[in-house]
């Protein structure tokens, strides 16, 4: 780690914790730290020693949004358009929910606008009583971006989500817990371990393959008929018989010890 790190990296066992690093501006999103949060992630998936992945922020904050600082850059400057780097992005902002690998959200603090989104492309979130979340965009004359009018109606149902689409109030991490959004609300000084706790328990127990598969039919079902549904998982079901994940879970249970999944393999 250097003080130049926007991400930092630690590995517990096989579960990679990544901290947002610029607690000066509430772990405000730039650029650079897109660049090195996706360049930890894309390593992540290559690493088959890496099961998991718990992401947090530094100091009081999750993420609060894209950087203002940065937003009034392209504001001024790109009157006839939306700038560059918006238009022609290395890979989409939506690149998290592509991961094969359980990505567990520790909400420590404000989680606004883009830390929002960030915040709700996590597969299971951990979040602090007392932490603010808040869609924003509404409130700073944009839209709702990067999927979460998508994404936001099927975490808490339509008119929720318009509530905090349309309104961009604040809610707090009990709101938040008590509709739904998050799923686990914990004590600030217990957070980080629980998140990281449950993500061990992941990748002690769980199939590395089951839990990539799980999570691409889970991505599709959202758009599938069940009948369509149905169906794949019954394909799915007989391609899993083959794989030796299958047996190991079943003898691991029979012999009432700890299983012995493979590790995924490359990505594709």
């Amino acid at each position: 780690m250097t003080a130049t790190d926007l991400v930092l990296a630690e590995r517990r066992g096989a579960v990679l914790v990544l901290t947002l690093n610029r607690p000066d501006r509430l772990n405000a999103w730039t650029d650079a730290l897109e660049a090195q949060y996706f360049a930890q992630l894309d390593a992540a998936e290559a690493d088959p020693e890496v099961r998991a992945i718990v992401l947090t922020g530094a100091g009081r904050g999750f993420c609060a949004g894209a950087d203002l600082d940065v937003l009034e850059d392209a504001t001024d400057e790109d009157k006839d358009g939306p700038p560059e780097h918006i238009v022609n992005r290395p890979r989409p902002r939506s690149f998290p929910l592509t991961l094969r690998k359980p990505l567990i959200g520790a909400i420590n603090g404000a989680a606004a606008g883009l830390g929002f989104v960030e915040a709700m492309y996590c597969d299971v979130r951990f979040c602090v009583p007392g932490a603010k979340l808040t869609t924003a965009f509404v409130r700073r004359g944009l839209i709702a971006e990067y999927g979460v009018s998508w994404i936001l109606p099927r975490l808490v149902g339509t008119s929720r989500a318009l509530d905090l689409l349309l309104s961009g109030r604040v809610m707090l991490g009990e709101e938040a817990h008590r509709i739904g959004l998050v799923d686990h609300l914990v004590e600030p000084d217990e957070l980080l371990d629980a998140a990281v706790a449950y993500a061990e328990d992941l990748t002690a127990n769980c199939s590395p393959a089951s839990m990539a598969i799980i999570k691409a039919q889970v991505q599709r079902g959202l758009d599938q008929s069940f009948a369509a549904n149905f169906d794949e998982a019954e394909e799915l079901i007989a391609a899993s018989f083959e794989r030796p994940d299958a047996a190991e879970g079943v003898d691991s249970y029979l012999e009432k010890r700890p299983p012995d999944f493979p590790p995924l393999g490359p990505p594709s």
